[in-house]
């Protein structure tokens, strides 16, 4: 593992719990790895517009300069998601959906005929399989149940481009007292060591 993604989502920034919990993981992988980071708190992406899909589906050579410098939001992340041995993200919930800065992102890696194509069975992933760890934070707790959107979510997304090996370290509770948050943390802390040695391997 040479280079590693690290996608921050929290609009807490470097004190958002998700952020923190990265933090952690990324201090136990080997001084050799390089971080390629993407913090949406910093530098949101704007919600996507058809202007820039219109961009995406207008030949490279005859593009506009404004359609150029337009796909080049997409065609910039895809290829950081490409040239990335894994990739993590730190997943806070909001209003039981994701951060609505990270959707942007997700609405700029779905590109047909890039990261995925339709074929008569169905739409089939066209990214190499990587693995994908993803931090989810929670005020309270909804892990298996039908109040978790963000995971079925994230889940049928990264299949849907062709990430498959997916890891989720949940930090739930956070909102439910000291006891309860630092008992979830520690629990997180303990999947960090075990799943961090795992990918270094």
């Amino acid at each position: 593992m040479k280079t590693v993604l690290v996608i921050e989502s929290s609009i807490s920034g470097k004190a958002g719990k998700s952020t923190q919990l990265i933090e952690q993981f990324v201090a136990k992988l080997p001084s050799s790895v390089q971080l390629d980071r993407i913090d949406l708190a910093a530098e949101p992406l704007p919600h996507l517009e058809m202007n820039e899909i219109a961009a995406w589906m207008t030949p490279e050579a005859d593009r506009s300069l404004e359609q150029a410098a337009l796909a080049r939001h997409s065609d910039d992340l895809i290829d950081r998601f490409k040239q990335a041995d894994a990739i993590i993200l730190g997943v806070p919930m909001y209003n039981f959906g994701v951060p609505s800065q990270l959707k942007a992102l997700f609405d700029r890696i779905a590109r047909a005929g890039i990261t995925f194509k339709y074929t008569e069975q169905g739409p089939v992933g066209l990214l190499a399989d990587k693995p994908v760890v993803i931090f989810a934070t929670r005020g309270g707790i909804y892990q298996g149940t039908g109040a978790d959107s963000q995971t079925p979510f994230l889940q049928q997304f990264f299949n849907f481009i062709g990430l498959s090996e997916q890891h989720f370290i949940y930090a739930e509770g956070l909102n439910m007292g000291e006891d309860a948050a630092r008992a979830t943390l520690d629990k997180a802390e303990q999947r960090i060591a075990a799943l961090s040695e795992e990918l270094a391997a």
